[in-house]
């Protein structure tokens, strides 16, 4: 497991995305049905942190257009002559 601590906004126990993939107490975890498993090796949790990192992104940016379409008025059609 990498030692830093991810810079990125997942709670305390969140999924990453749709898989099976846990970040729990700043460690990643493999998660099935018949139990979990610790990530440990440095290039593969790495490669979690950037991920999640990258979800994060662009989660915030979607929110971010969201709030700007929702702040801009409504065009209306132009009506034809």
């Amino acid at each position: 497991m990498s030692s830093r601590t991810p810079s990125f906004p997942l709670a305390r126990s969140e999924r990453l995305g749709r898989s099976p993939v846990v970040l729990r107490g700043g460690q990643w975890w493999l998660v099935t049905g018949s139990g979990s498993i610790l990530a440990t090796d440095p290039t593969f949790t790495g490669e979690l942190d950037r991920f999640a990192a990258a979800m994060a992104a662009a989660d915030q940016t979607i929110a971010d257009l969201r709030s700007q379409q929702a702040d801009s008025p409504t065009p209306r059609p132009e009506r034809q002559r």
